[in-house]
């Protein structure tokens, strides 16, 4: 008998039992600012911990209220409308968050449908995040997707993505590496400033190894190019404002300097904000576009412009081991003792990944 089959058989059961339930036969479940109502016997058939949970008559049980740690008002909904129905949602946005909860839960059924979810729906942007998931839920089948979609898209490693896993799960970013072949280091520890292990200097999350001042690009002038182009600022000067500094914000992840420059000549906006609340310096300080940055900087950029995460430039550059692009950052005034929303400065992000050139650079006086 298949575990989907015997649920069913199970909750048919526990649904006939209801009818003699009373008052007794329902729980509240709170979530946040969420309370689901649901029956007892359903839950229990479902889940074996809910039914251990209501076996030993916990004291929140017992005055029929349960509150559920962990799992957000939407995806509870989601969870107790599977114990009733058994058919799992289709809903992208939320299948890492409910196979959290179904995995929590022992909801074996559901956890499996969401890992096919995820494995369907991988993206360069999200893979880490996937991989992530998969291995802290030990679910193979998505583990060994994820993995192999990031062997055949390297540039998942060059995605903010990449960077949010390294420093919110470093752990199962490190098992991720050892699985793609790559040096574990490629997985920036926390530990490497608190006293633990170091990583090695391979630990990049962009294509290359971090570069000593000797071997950095030279640096390129904005004061010795050519004017923009007429024609192209002229273009950029029919657009809006908002349409302005999103492409100078696209241009400056692309490195494209020429249409930098040309969208600064047209009036954009060096202040205006991604979705994760980066501006255009944010862009070329992490993808180490040296001659973008200084062009923004130029411009009245502000160095110590931070993100939604606290993150500013600087603490981008120093994560991706920029060195030219840290040293223009901290002629320009960049701030090297600000710290992100979890108290990280940018000397503890060049450590994460043993950027010494750039912790040599940030620690001197």
């Amino acid at each position: 008998m298949s575990a989907v089959t015997e649920v069913q058989n199970t909750t048919t059961e526990a649904l006939a039992a209801l009818l003699d339930g009373g008052d007794g036969a329902l729980v509240t479940l709170v979530a946040g600012e969420t309370r689901v109502a649901a029956h007892r016997a359903v839950l229990a058939a479902a889940s074996p911990v809910f039914a251990a949970m209501f076996a030993h008559d916990m004291l929140e049980a017992s005055c029929g209220q349960v509150s559920i740690d962990d799992v957000e008002g939407p995806v509870l909904r989601l969870l107790v409308a599977y114990t009733y129905t058994l058919q799992a949602p289709q809903l992208p946005d939320t299948a890492a968050q409910l196979l959290s909860a179904a995995d929590k839960y022992g909801l074996s059924a559901l956890k499996a449908a969401c890992e096919r979810q995820l494995i369907s729906q991988l993206a360069v942007e999200t893979a880490a995040a996937t991989a992530v998931t998969a291995v802290r839920h030990s679910c193979p089948d998505a583990t060994r997707a994820a993995v192999a979609f990031i062997k055949d898209h390297l540039q998942v490693m060059a995605t903010r993505g990449w960077a949010d896993a390294v420093l919110e799960y470093p752990q199962q970013v490190i098992e991720v590496s050892s699985m793609l072949g790559e040096p574990p280091a490629e997985a920036c520890s926390p530990t490497a400033t608190g006293g633990g292990s170091t990583p090695n200097s391979d630990c990049q999350p962009h294509s290359g190894h971090s570069r000593s001042p000797a071997a950095a690009a030279p640096p390129t002038s904005a004061r010795h190019t050519p004017p923009p182009d007429d024609a192209a600022v002229s273009r950029f000067r029919s657009l809006s404002d908002a349409q302005r500094g999103r492409r100078l914000i696209e241009a400056a992840k692309e490195g494209a300097v020429e249409e930098v420059r040309a969208l600064l000549a047209a009036g954009a906006d060096v202040g205006a904000r991604g979705e994760d609340g980066e501006t255009a310096l944010h862009w070329a300080a992490w993808s180490g576009h040296a001659a973008v940055v200084r062009l923004l900087l130029s411009a009245a950029s502000d160095p110590n412009a931070r993100s939604h995460g606290g993150q500013t430039p600087l603490h981008d550059a120093a994560l991706n081991g920029h060195t030219e692009v840290a040293a223009a950052l901290l002629q320009a005034g960049a701030d090297r003792g600000v710290r992100t929303n979890d108290g990280r400065t940018p000397v503890d992000y060049a450590g994460l990944c043993n950027h010494q050139e750039i912790v040599e650079m940030l620690t001197q006086h």
